[in-house]
């Protein structure tokens, strides 16, 4: 028992002994396994290798974008500078060539002309507006990996200049000799064609246009005639005679002692209808006749310029004394009593405007279809005093002549004016009232015919003798004169001379700023005279 007892313990520490050494053997590979992960899990080298590519590659593709925008950014700004000098350069008013013909220039100048797009230009006469648009596609060097293959560089621009303020005197011929041979037809078509061209091209308010038409004389119309200190004769016209030296200035001041124009007709013989008045006095009567000043109303210009009618001679030298005066600072005053009479437009208040040729155009625009002709002007004491002429109110006339008075309807003498049969007596006219009765001749030959012996006597004394004239002459001096002042202080002088004689030719060329300011037209070649100096007004250089 023991025996086998010994034996089987023996056993027993034999299997323990093979059990122990294979323990001994693994508990190190385990005890290495932990260590490793233990390390695994504490390593992080692998991770930052993988995130270091991202970054690299993120860092490669916003580099490339950088370059990509900054060559973007470059061209963009390159093609920008371009076209606002170019623009700029194509608005100025000084400048003489085609404003598209600028713009092209300066692109291919700069090596770029096949990105410019558009051009548009907006030009009229008193600004000049050039926009352009430009455009550069360029391929992209780097972020075309994600996906944006071209970047479109675009440019646009606008410059304008303008002149703030343009006013316009336009002094237009309306003697008879207008009335021949579609004249003044054609003159309307003309000088409507130019208010539309000149009004609907520029900003409103810009532009003033005062109409002057002139025969023998400027009629002013009552309204503008209140404003200035004249001698009040009469109330039957209103216009204004002028002394030699007035046409050294291109003044007409309104506290000025001036003298009205006499009211009388000193050509025709025949009688005035009853119910009519003169057909042919001095001063022109008829309402579209008179000066419309400072307008910026298209329609109510062209609808005076429709009512103009012919008749009278030729005073080019008191039209434009007229036209320069509405010119004139010194005339501010009358245009602000006019605006206030509701004659003007309030925006003109601060008109005319000075003497500025950088900040204010001034323009005149003269056309005569003539030369000058004889001015007639009614000697003192025949502008105011009272006649020896008394009328009744049946039209019988009484002459006094040496302390008696002559019944010319019954060639009687007497001691006293004519009395009807119930006691009713004459009045005594004024000269001015029995001027405008009838023409002089009429008159002359009417009541002193039989007086002084013969028609001829009474038309050399008492029709022919109460008048002088200027003469032609004369008339050209007054012209030359009140020609340069206006030069001088800065006026711009067109000249048309329509089918006129070579005198009229030779004084309108020495009234105009120069020989490029002066046109000679015939028939429908006015029309384009006036479009010429319209376009001519939009493109004046600006010099001092």
């Amino acid at each position: 028992m023991s025996k086998r007892g010994t034996n089987h313990s023996g056993d027993t520490r034999f299997t323990n002994c093979h059990a122990a050494s294979d323990s001994a053997d693994v508990l190190p590979v385990i005890r290495r396994a932990e260590n490793y992960l233990r390390r695994f899990r504490k390593d992080e080298s692998g991770v930052l290798i993988g995130f270091g590519v991202f970054l690299i590659l993120m860092m490669l593709a916003v580099g490339g974008i950088g370059v990509d925008f900054m060559r973007f950014e470059f061209n963009r700004t390159s093609l920008q500078a371009t076209l606002d000098r170019a623009v700029l350069a194509a608005a100025d008013l000084d400048q003489t060539l085609d404003a598209n013909y600028v713009v092209q220039d300066y692109f291919a100048k700069s090596d770029i002309a096949e990105y410019l797009k558009t051009i548009t230009v907006d030009e009229g006469v008193s600004h000049k507006q050039v926009s352009a648009t430009a455009e550069i596609e360029m391929a992209t060097q780097l972020i075309h990996m994600v996906g944006v293959d071209t970047l479109t560089a675009r440019a646009a621009g606008t410059a304008k200049e303008s002149i703030g303020n343009v006013e316009i005197s336009l002094v237009l011929d309306v003697s008879g000799s207008m009335g021949w041979h579609n004249r003044l037809t054609n003159m309307k078509t003309a000088a409507k064609d130019f208010v539309d061209l000149v009004i609907n091209n520029s900003p409103p308010g810009d532009v003033s246009i005062s109409l002057v038409p002139y025969a023998t004389q400027v009629s002013l119309g009552e309204t503008m005639f209140d404003e200035y200190n004249t001698t009040r004769d009469h109330n039957y016209s209103h216009c204004i005679d002028f002394l030699a030296d007035e046409f050294n200035n291109t003044q007409i001041l309104p506290t000025e002692p001036l003298q009205q124009t006499a009211h009388f007709d000193p050509w025709n013989t025949a009688p005035v209808p009853s119910g009519q008045s003169l057909a042919r006095p001095v001063c022109p009567t008829n309402p579209n006749t008179r000066i419309l000043p400072l307008s910026k109303n298209a329609l109510a210009l062209k609808n005076h310029i429709d009512g103009l009618t012919a008749g009278g001679n030729t005073s080019i030298d008191l039209g434009m004394k007229w036209g320069a005066a509405l010119l004139d600072p010194t005339s501010r005053p009358v245009v602000n009593n006019l605006i206030t009479a509701g004659e003007i437009d309030a925006e003109f208040a601060d008109r005319p405007k000075l003497y500025d040729p950088i900040q204010n155009l001034k323009v005149a625009i003269i056309m005569t279809d003539g030369e000058h002709t004889e001015q007639p002007y009614m000697l003192s004491p025949y502008t105011d005093t009272l006649s020896d002429i008394w009328m009744h109110n049946s039209g019988k006339f009484s002459v006094k002549h040496n302390s008696q008075w002559y019944y010319p309807h019954d060639g009687s003498w007497n001691d006293a004016p004519y009395k009807d049969s119930n006691g009713q007596g004459s009045n005594r006219l004024t000269y001015p009232e029995l001027h405008n009765l009838h023409p002089l001749k009429y008159l002359a030959v009417t009541l002193w015919s039989d007086i002084l012996g013969s028609e001829t006597a009474a038309i050399s004394g008492k029709a022919e003798g109460k008048y002088e004239v200027h003469n032609v002459g004369w008339k050209d001096q007054r012209l030359d004169q009140v020609c340069t002042v206006a030069k001088n202080q800065g006026i711009i002088v067109f000249t048309i001379a329509y089918e006129a004689p070579r005198n009229g030719q030779r004084v309108l060329q020495k009234c105009a700023s120069s020989d490029g300011h002066y046109f000679d037209a015939e028939g429908l070649e006015l029309g384009d005279a006036f479009v010429a100096i319209a376009s001519s007004i939009s493109k004046l250089r600006l010099v001092q």
